[in-house]
């Protein structure tokens, strides 16, 4: 599914019109722009489309995240795909107050790219990659690991962000990222290591120099984000088969 088959960010169209255009036909913008599709506010909804093309057109995913509901906004994963970034931070601990960012994995494109603390994980360098980024996602990162970033380097992250975890609440599971992974028959590598873990090995590595640590971390680190990918692909897959494709006519 992608943002082109959405109506549901137009003036007077919600999930009900939105759902009764699919079922008549109206499965795609060029459908409205070339039919009649007879619902209320059909000038507004005719120039609402023609604004977000031109926004689809230069790439402004910015636009399509203000217009989408939080909970729709999975549907535009398909027109940036190349530039979302998968990203998940370490911590030496949960308090954003006291504690202090360790790592950060970021995957995009194919390529996972980490910042490590004392190294290259400075505010500059995140907000080179978040500007590079169209679209995050992560795993309860709107609770965590945004706010947590945001304090630590006195940013603000105004990218849109998908959090795997609402979606996958959307499709009955619950639990951690490892136990939705495990559900899924998602799998990683280093199974025994969990965030306790992640803390003690940054922990060993600051106190020892000892690179053996930290690159165990920095490999725990990216697994969390290139699952990330998968993950996203299959709450995708399901939801489209949940919201879009019970309203399209047999083809």
């Amino acid at each position: 599914m992608r943002i082109e088959n959405s109506f549901i960010m137009a003036p007077g169209v919600g999930e009900k019109t939105e759902k009764k255009l699919w079922k008549n036909g109206y499965t795609h913008w060029e459908d409205i722009e070339d039919g009649n599709p007879n619902i209320r506010s059909e000038d507004k909804v005719r120039n609402f489309i023609e604004k977000a093309r031109k926004n689809l057109e230069v790439n402004n995913e910015a636009f399509f995240g203000t217009q989408f509901p939080n909970k729709s906004l999975w549907r535009s994963y398909r027109n940036f795909e190349d530039s979302v970034c998968f990203f998940d931070i370490e911590t030496t601990g949960l308090d954003k107050d006291r504690n202090k960012v360790t790592t950060i994995a970021l995957h995009r494109g194919g390529e996972t790219k980490t910042l490590v603390r004392g190294e290259n994980l400075t505010r500059e360098n995140l907000q080179k990659e978040f500007f590079n980024s169209s679209l995050l996602v992560s795993f309860n990162g709107k609770r965590f690991d945004q706010p947590f970033l945001e304090h630590s380097f006195d940013m603000n992250i105004e990218n849109p962000h998908i959090d795997l975890m609402y979606m996958f609440k959307r499709l009955g599971y619950s639990g951690g990222l490892k136990q939705i992974e495990k559900n899924l028959g998602v799998e990683r590598e280093l199974e025994d290591l969990d965030g306790r873990e992640a803390v003690k090995l940054w922990k060993k590595y600051e106190k020892t120099g000892n690179r053996e640590h930290l690159d165990k971390l920095l490999k725990y680190n990216k697994y969390d984000t290139v699952n990330l990918q998968e993950l996203l692909e299959i709450a995708h897959q399901r939801l489209r088969a949940e919201v879009f494709e019970p309203h399209l006519d047999s083809e």
